[in-house]
């Protein structure tokens, strides 16, 4: 039987960086379509990074599919959330019944949602459409020991591996990733924190809707988290496992997964991009399939981007999670290529530019 290390290492090893000769292919039809030259900005840089990862002339839409995952946090008993934990479970039924933000948005956007108890701390049973893929019944209390060990760590990224090995043999060509786990905006922070060298004032915002006595008390949650918690030496997968939870850890698992299989991963928000960082420290070319969907209203959430150097497809406040920002942009990406594919080229109208 494979081992959940096996997987991850084997999976590590599949992923490359996106040739530069197919970036520079996809300029070129893209620079010769009858408009001025990259006059349709951003959306123009969406298409070329689209059409050059999939290596497909030309590329195609295929299955549009979004994984949130689900778990729960020990890290919640010191009051970082305006939410009880119990709302996990509850959210959970809602997403199988279809009433959630992430069901109408991946509705408009032709995708399905797939839903993955990786770390719930309730036992749902096996309720239609759920994936039980239960690793621990929710994380530690980071604020005071390792939310993960590293073993339970590799076993919720070797799911998040396995459901993108799922969508890729379905045809899926955008991977999306969602979560939810009441209290996850402080294990996020706690790894952007340590990740980008930031302290934990720079990173921590109210979440879901913390007064500032409740900002104060996470500040200090994450800064003694940090302190007391981040493991000698800084090895990303370590770093996951001492500050992280079950369903960031899914989501890393997924975004490495997509890479591997040369899929296009649309990543959501705060909590997401925090899976998507410790992707790209454990495989820095990860970064060449990722999208980053909107910036979140967190202020971790900006500073990742401005340290990064990477661009958000929208800005609209958003901070819900589940996946929903990742459902627009898709909408936007499918619009880059229906440009990339459908425009005539200069030639073809039998235009001579500047003439």
């Amino acid at each position: 039987m494979t081992t959940p290390s096996a997987i991850l290492d084997a999976t590590l090893s599949r992923i490359a960086p996106v040739p530069p000769e197919r970036l520079a292919k996809a300029w070129e039809r893209l620079d010769n379509l009858t408009k001025p030259r990259r006059s349709l900005g951003y959306l123009e840089e969406v298409a070329a990074r689209y059409a050059a990862l999939r290596g497909e002339s030309p590329p195609r839409i295929g299955g549009k599919r979004v994984c949130v995952f689900v778990g729960d946090h020990g890290v919640c008993a010191e009051g970082v959330s305006a939410y009880p934990p119990a709302v996990t479970g509850l959210m959970v039924r809602n997403f199988l019944a279809g009433g959630a933000a992430i069901n109408a948005l991946a509705r408009r956007a032709g995708a399905e949602v797939e839903v993955i108890d990786v770390g719930m701390a309730e036992d749902p049973g096996a309720p239609p459409g759920l994936l039980c893929r239960n690793v621990r019944r929710g994380t530690r209390n980071l604020a005071r020991e390792p939310a993960m060990t590293r073993g339970e760590t590799e076993r919720a990224a070797a799911v998040g591996i396995e459901r993108a090995d799922a969508a890729a043999e379905a045809g899926v060509t955008l991977l999306a990733t969602g979560e939810m786990g009441i209290g996850n905006t402080t294990p996020a922070a706690a790894l952007f924190a340590a990740y980008l060298g930031q302290p934990a004032e720079a990173v921590v915002g109210p979440g879901t809707g913390l007064d500032a006595e409740g900002v104060a008390r996470k500040i200090e949650v994450v800064r003694q988290a940090l302190e007391r918690r981040r493991p000698a030496g800084g090895g990303a997968l370590d770093t996951l496992a001492a500050l992280g939870g079950l369903e960031i850890a899914g989501l890393c698992g997924l975004c490495l997964g997509g890479a591997a299989r040369k899929l296009a991963v649309v990543v959501d928000g705060f909590i997401s991009s925090a899976a998507a960082l410790a992707a790209m420290r454990l495989a820095p070319a990860v970064r060449d399939y990722l999208f980053f969907a909107h910036v979140s209203a967190e202020p971790g959430h900006r500073r990742f981007f401005g340290s990064a150097g990477l661009r958000p497809l929208v800005d609209l406040d958003m901070r819900l999670g589940e996946g929903t920002g990742a459902a627009i942009a898709m909408q936007i990406i499918e619009d880059a290529v229906a440009v990339y594919n459908e425009m005539a080229t200069f030639a073809d109208a039998g235009i001579v530019p500047g003439a």
